[in-house]
This record gives structure tokens, sequence and C-alpha cells, in this order.
């Protein structure tokens, strides 16, 4: 629920919200349908001011030709990419645009539809080199893993990526979704490191009316944040290690299909995708309810109300900022750098349906102005932050791009 003790600057974003000041622009997009008629709790939860920067991004397409590219990490030293693509490939993208072939030893991954002639949603995720990758050369991946009887889960894995890039060696899980599921929807995925030890890995909840509702229960991995250290090992300081009936490695439950995730600090934040209506932004807390199924600021695709039929009760978290319509967000990222550097703590989030990328500006644990950017490239499911302020990022579809964005001077 709605603390103002974790926010200490809580009470005054709120009173000061709706005094910020949209940047002078020729066009600014312009707010959608409602899906749904709840009410936020506070102005500044939703539909912040819409703003257009004064900045020219130049954009360069270092590779394209990839099939549903979902994920891309910069490697250290400028040493190039990874890339995944959702079938099951990981290539390494070097600076120079040359795209490698498929890099071998990537774990089996469920890639089929849950309809024929629908679109999978199930296949290779995240990947991320290890805090550590400098010396153990060590890459982590998120995916659909099949068990078998046609059921699969999310997992999460890591292996050693060989000197010249060309495979991945000692491969092994780290976590593994439990129970499985036949549902070939609503997966996750992300993988981030907090910096002392842990990674996080999020989660879906495989989507229909009876696997939703697993979202609540803590003896399953359904729609759930994980915390677990970097070799698979769960922390005892997890909020219900050594608790009967849940399960050790949860972080936080009751979401939906977190498919982003980033660190502010020492603080996880993730967005998830709602029904109709209710995509999220959320603060994510140990042992704290995020409420799907039963609130939700959506409702059901049919129109129907979503669990209790209402966006918020007592003992569940409250999002930070809402979107009705939806942007159906892939990863996002924060800013920081020297070029676009009045963005610097802002929020780039991937656009699936919103297309392009969606900029949140922050002001402490509040949204104070919203922007949609580079919206003629479509789908985009990922954005990877560069150390000079510029960023790539990967387009969704059957012959996806990976693009450079940099600030044009003057």
């Amino acid at each position: 629920m709605f603390r103002n003790r974790d926010f200490p600057i809580l009470a005054a974003c709120v009173a000061a919200s709706a005094g910020a000041t949209p940047l002078i622009a020729q066009e600014r997009h312009e707010w959608g349908a409602r899906n749904s008629d709840h009410a936020p709790l506070y102005d500044a939860q939703f539909r912040a001011p819409l703003v257009v920067s004064e900045v020219t991004p130049e954009t360069e397409v270092l590779a394209d030709d990839l099939e549903h590219p979902w994920a891309i990490a910069a490697l250290p030293e400028d040493d190039g990419f990874l890339v995944t693509e959702r079938p099951g490939r990981l290539r390494h993208l070097a600076s120079d645009g040359t795209l490698s072939d498929p890099v071998a030893g990537v774990p089996e991954v469920e890639n089929r539809p849950q309809r024929s002639g629908g679109t999978p949603q199930a296949g290779l995720m995240d990947v991320k080199p290890g805090p550590d990758f400098a010396t153990s050369r060590m890459v982590y991946l998120t995916y659909a893993k099949p068990v078998g009887d046609g059921q699969s889960a999310t997992a999460a894995a890591r292996g050693r990526l060989s000197e010249d890039m060309t495979r991945l060696e000692d491969v092994e899980d780290i976590w593994v979704q439990e129970p499985a599921s036949s549902v070939r929807m609503h997966y996750g995925s992300r993988i981030v490191f907090d910096g002392a030890g842990h990674a996080f890995v999020t989660t879906g909840e495989h989507f229909t009316q009876d696997e939703r509702e697993l979202a609540q229960d803590l003896d399953t991995g359904h729609g759930k944040v994980i915390r677990i250290e970097l070799d698979g090992d769960i922390p005892d300081t997890n909020p219900f290690a050594g608790q009967d009936d849940a399960r050790d490695a949860i972080w936080s439950y009751g979401h939906r299909n977190v498919q982003g995730a980033a660190m502010i600090g020492e603080q996880l934040w993730v967005v998830e995708h709602g029904p109709a209506g209710g995509d999220e932004l959320n603060l994510v807390l140990p042992a704290r309810n995020y409420g799907w199924p039963e609130v939700s600021y959506g409702v059901q695709y049919s129109g129907g109300a979503v669990g209790s039929g209402e966006p918020r009760q007592p003992g569940f978290e409250e999002p930070i900022y809402f979107w009705d319509p939806v942007i159906a967000p892939g990863d996002m990222t924060v800013h920081a750098g020297a070029q676009f550097e009045n963005w610097n703590g802002d929020l780039l989030i991937a656009g699936l349906v919103a297309s392009g990328i969606v900029r949140l500006a922050l002001n402490g644990p509040m949204v104070t102005e919203e922007e949609r950017i580079l919206t003629d490239f479509g789908r985009v499911r990922d954005i990877e932050m560069l150390a000079d302020g510029s960023f790539v990022f990967a387009t969704d579809y059957a012959d996806g791009r990976i693009v450079r964005v940099t600030e044009r001077d003057g």
C-alpha cells in the first residue's frame, strides 16, 4: 500500500508536481482514450505533463536482420555488445557493427506460440555480463526453459564466454521457476545486479485466469521478483527465507509480467505489463505485495473488471506511476552521461505499443514529466546506456535492428 514512511519526500513531491513546467516544443504526444475510469491516488501517479526535449538525436543502425532481438548488453573495454534473439540465439556485435554467428552453448529454449499461428512470447530473453566479467567472463541469461510434457518455465542461467566470444562454457541454471506451466505466455524476464553480490530475476504469471492467481501464492515462482546470489544460492536475508509454505528466493510478489528492471542507487525499480490499461512503474521493496490479480488500474481485455474491480486495497503497494492506455513496456535504463545531459537521472523505457522510447523525469520517487522519443522506430524491446550518455536500443521485429542514438552538436 501507499506508505509515506518509505518515501520521505513523497508528500512534498505530490504537492509540487502540479506546478511542473513543460519544455517549449513544436508538438507533443496526445493521450489516447482510457480503458477504465479508475482515478489515481495522487495527481503525479498518472499522465504527467507531456514535453518535448530541445535536443536533436542522431541515429545509426549498427545491425539489422536480427530475428526479434530481445536484449542488448554492452561489454567492458569497448568490446562491443551481446545481443539475444528470441528464437534462442546469442550473438556478439562488435563496435564496428560486425555481427557474429550464433554463440555456441546457449541453453535450449521454448519458442513455440501458445496457439497455432500466434506470436511466440517464449524464448531467449535477457543477457547481462556478470559484475566480475572482466576477470570471470561470466554471462547471465534468462530464458523460457522447456522441462518436458509440453511445459516450460522462466529460468536464469550463467556460463563463461570464451575469449574469442564464440561459445559459452560451463553453462548452468542458477534459478528455475516452479511450478512449470503448460501456458507459453508471460515469462518476464530480466536479470539485474544490485552491486552487493545479488541478482534480481523478474518473472510473469503465465497469463491465464487460473495461473495468474498464483502471483498471490508464495509457494510458486509465478508473478514474482526473485533475489539470488550470483551462483544461485539463496540469501538467508531474503524476506521469506525459512518460512513455511513460501519460496525462499522470493523478494516481492503480486506482479503480472515484469519485462523491465533497473537499479536506482540501491533500490530496484521495475516496469510491468498491465491488462487493458494499468501498465505500472513500481519501486520494489522486500516482502511487499503489488496486487495482481486482485487490484489493477486496468480492466480485462474483454472489458470486465480485474479481481476485486478496485484499483487499490489495503495491503497492496501502489504503483509509482501507471499508464492507460498502455505503453507495453520492454526494459528500462537510467540515463547518465554527457550526451543528453538534461536527461541524467531520467528513466528511458522501451515501448512496444507506445512506439519508440518513453522518457520519465523523476523527482525522488515521483514522475514529473513524460516524453515520447524516436517513435518512428516502432516496437522497442531493450535499451542500453553507454558511458558517454549515448545509448543503443533493439527493435522487436522479425528483421529487428540495433540502433545507436547520439546527440547532435549545436
